[in-house]
């Protein structure tokens, strides 16, 4: 096996699309509308690279093809091509990857040294932060910053067993960013930080404590969510992530980060139009210096309230108010689809 990062010059040639999906190649790959085969899909494109060297068929799965491609760089993408070059061996690391590759694609809390791992390979798990842009393993090993996908994966495909088997090694390049994710995690445990869980519409109010936006820690105007830790207490289908900030609140909407991807043992997210209760929210609100607006620049985002940047902005409205205008849409939601169903006989 050999990997090639994804160019034109690749098109019309016969491959392994190892989590990004291209044409002309067999798919092993979770993200929507891939054609992986039913028999190896699993939640993220490592642990579906993990069944594939394992596979028994694996010959037949790959038609022999020796060509191994992706067309874009993080945790995911690097620990499925890596499976799929090391073969059968990778399946001694099996925990290790997934662990790794469910921090960076989902923001998922495994274990410390998954989430270690993801943020020695690619970076911060607070993805808005432009200062810490790119690989901080591929920054190391260039002694400069590494924008370049490619060469990324040149230089840190032939250092993954290691980061897996000796995270400790790598503590400068994790510690800082680890710091804020722990700093998160414990806000939560000790009652600081909390998520109030709604049932019947799947909704998680998450309420982040103040000191969690500490000079040192997540900007809430900066940064997106510290999800690892909201990801590791929140169990609702859409989260309502609520901060106190300057007399007010600040305010975004999020699915859980794994919906984005096509899912096997997690549920599928079915997402929703929130025009309508944007129009409302903002027919509510009192700061003419803000818009609650619809948002699809994150993967998980659905709707928050920003001022004319595009920043979070300070809302008046609490969280309570903004968590029953959300339960009442989707209480309506749910009952138009329920009589629509039954217009329809179904």
């Amino acid at each position: 096996m050999r990997f090639e990062y994804y160019h034109a010059g690749l098109k019309d040639v016969p491959k392994l699309s190892v989590d990004g999906t291209v044409e002309n190649s067999i798919h092993f790959s979770h993200w929507q509308g891939n054609h992986t085969p039913p028999e190896v899909k699993a939640d993220t494109s490592t642990e579906i690279a993990l069944n594939l060297v394992a596979a028994p068929d694996r010959e037949e799965l790959t038609k022999g093809i020796e060509l191994v491609t992706n067309n874009h760089f993080d945790t995911d993408g690097v620990l499925s091509v890596w499976t799929v070059l090391t073969g059968e061996r990778a399946t001694r690391l099996r925990e290790k990857l997934i662990a790794a590759a469910e921090a960076g694609d989902f923001s998922e809390f495994s274990n410390e040294d998954g989430v270690r791992a993801s943020i020695v390979i690619q970076g911060s798990d607070a993805v808005g932060d432009q200062e810490e842009a790119g690989s901080p393993l591929a920054r190391t090993l260039a002694g400069t910053s590494v924008l370049d996908d490619a060469r990324a994966y040149e230089l840190i495909l032939p250092e993954v067993e290691r980061v897996l088997t000796r995270t400790s090694d790598y503590e400068e390049l994790w510690r800082k960013s680890w710091e804020r994710i722990a700093s998160a995690l414990e806000s939560f445990a000790r009652g600081a930080s909390n998520v109030e869980e709604h049932a019947v519409t799947s909704l998680s109010i998450v309420t982040l404590a103040p000191e969690i936006f500490s000079p040192s820690g997540f900007n809430p105007t900066r940064h997106a969510a510290p999800y690892t830790a909201i990801s590791h207490y929140a169990r609702g289908h859409l989260y309502l992530i609520a901060v106190p900030i300057g007399g007010g609140w600040t305010f975004r909407v999020d699915y859980p980060y794994y919906s984005w991807a096509e899912t096997i043992v997690r549920p599928r997210i079915v997402r929703q139009d929130f025009s309508g209760l944007v129009a409302r929210l903002n027919q509510l609100e009192k700061n003419n210096q803000g818009l609650w607006t619809l948002d699809a620049s994150e993967l998980a985002s659905a709707f928050k309230f920003v001022d004319q940047a595009g920043v979070l902005s300070i809302s008046t409205l609490t969280p309570d108010r903004v968590a029953d205008e959300i339960n009442a849409f989707r209480r309506m939601s749910a009952a138009s689809i329920k009589d629509g169903a039954a217009i329809a006989g179904v």
